[in-house]
């Protein structure tokens, strides 16, 4: 995610970071210009069309059009924010889940259980690490903190690692109940962050999973396509080779929200705006040790 003062005006206008959907449409932008003004040429230079061709009638429909279109649109980027709104909180209610969990255990656990201790404050992390590159299809061996009483080899790797991890913690908590070191009534306090984690894997595993649906996609992108390719036919008329310009604006406007909209539909990428779950990870990290343990936590994104 990239970090800015949403009160830069001059930087957001003139900065071209590599996510700026103006790098990305570039090459359709340049072939969109030849396009516009070889209809141009063709209308005013070469067949010389009169002014009273139905040719021109052609403006009247984008007007008409044009209100639609932006309809669409705005309910396409709506639906893509909500994507990535809920996926924020998700992992908010992560970090919240990781901290009460670590807050609780800390009470319970008292300094002679260290072995226990050592595990929930290095599994608690684990489990938001493993969730993050879960939704990216990936595993980093180095984000992973081993324990005496769970190894990095004990982990299936072609199988559910954030549930191994969770299922791992859940059974620590029954052993130390089974051991008389928790109390029944211990495990119903748990129990809401023990659940929390697999409930808050499957809501972003719900919204990694299920894209918008390809036929809406698909016709948004023909509707603005042909939208734009048709604005030299009527424009050409009355502003001559400055419909180009105007073509080439539409579509970028258009083709932005678009484009914007794919980006944050999946919130939990590596594209500049998705969310920043290297940076929440850390403060997981951070936060449980802290509570945890004496040692001072160790900055992952370093390694």
């Amino acid at each position: 995610m990239i970090p800015h003062d949403t009160k830069e005006w001059l930087l957001h206008i003139f900065n071209l970071r590599r996510s700026d959907t103006l790098r990305t449409l570039m090459p359709v932008i340049l072939a969109l210009s030849v396009y516009a003004a070889f209809i141009v040429y063709l209308i005013d230079d070469f067949f010389h069309l009169p002014d009273n061709s139905p040719l021109k009638n052609v403006s009247l429909v984008h007007t008409l059009l044009g209100f639609v279109i932006s309809m669409l649109l705005v309910f396409r980027t709506n639906t893509a924010y909500d994507r990535w709104w809920e996926g924020r909180k998700l992992w908010g209610s992560l970090v919240n889940n990781s901290r009460n969990l670590a807050l609780k255990v800390n009470q319970l656990l008292g300094p002679e259980h260290a072995e226990s201790r050592e595990f929930f404050a290095a599994m608690i992390p684990n489990f938001a690490f493993a969730l993050k590159n879960h939704l990216r299809g990936d595993f980093h061996e180095k984000e992973f903190t081993e324990t005496r009483l769970f190894k990095l080899n004990q982990l299936h790797r072609k199988e559910h690692i954030p549930g191994q991890i969770a299922s791992a913690i859940f059974g620590r908590v029954s052993e130390l109940q089974r051991q008389g070191i928790l109390l029944p009534e211990h495990m119903l306090v748990l129990n809401v962050e023990l659940q929390g984690f697999m409930d808050i894997c499957g809501a972003c595993e719900r919204i990694h999973n299920t894209p918008i649906p390809f036929s809406y996609s698909s016709f948004i992108k023909k509707f603005i396509f042909i939208y734009c390719i048709t604005i030299p036919l009527g424009y050409a008329y009355v502003m001559e080779y400055f419909a180009v310009g105007l073509c080439v604006f539409v579509f970028y406007v258009l083709a932005s929200l678009e484009v914007i909209a794919e980006e944050i539909e999946d919130p939990f990428g590596t594209d500049a705006n998705d969310l920043p779950a290297e940076n929440i990870c850390n403060n997981i990290h951070k936060s449980v040790n802290l509570l945890l343990t004496s040692q001072p936590p160790v900055d992952k994104t370093s390694i």
